[in-house]
């Protein structure tokens, strides 16, 4: 069993992906649009080419993606944030968060925790909320 995360958009999954796969060293797996499925017939023209579903992934994890329907409503992304772990690697870690910041909003600066982890947290510019946390190993007795 595995569960993932399935993430909506309001017609700009694809650029959100994109920008995704520059931040994480990820790759968008699959990408399908509306245009070609049975429900294109049923889109106004303008959101044909917005995507129906797709599959991207990063550091052997994915979720998956898609661009909301007409007419549904977009509350944005609202009582969760996706969370990345890098263990060992604060400085990989640190250039992830200030990536996945670019244009948004830090919530939490990327900093060494009370844990001994180095954690940050951050709303990325298309409203998704993020979690970046890297271990460091244990000191030894």
């Amino acid at each position: 069993m595995q569960i993932e995360p399935y993430l909506f958009f309001d017609g700009n999954c694809e650029t959100a992906l994109a920008f995704y796969q520059q931040c994480l060293d990820g790759k968008i797996v699959t990408l399908h649009r509306y245009a070609g499925s049975p429900m294109e017939t049923q889109l106004p023209s303008e959101w044909k080419n917005k995507v129906m579903h797709a599959t991207f992934e990063a550091g052997g994890h994915r979720f998956m993606a898609s661009d909301r329907m007409p007419g549904q409503p977009f509350a944005g992304h609202a009582g969760f944030s996706m969370s990345v772990n890098i263990p060992g690697d604060a400085a990989r870690g640190e250039k992830v968060f200030k990536a996945l910041a670019t244009g948004g909003m830090v919530t939490m600066p990327f900093a060494t925790t009370f844990w001994g982890a180095h954690f940050g947290m951050l709303v990325d510019k298309f409203g998704l909320g993020w979690m970046v946390n890297c271990e460091t190993a244990s000191p030894g007795p």
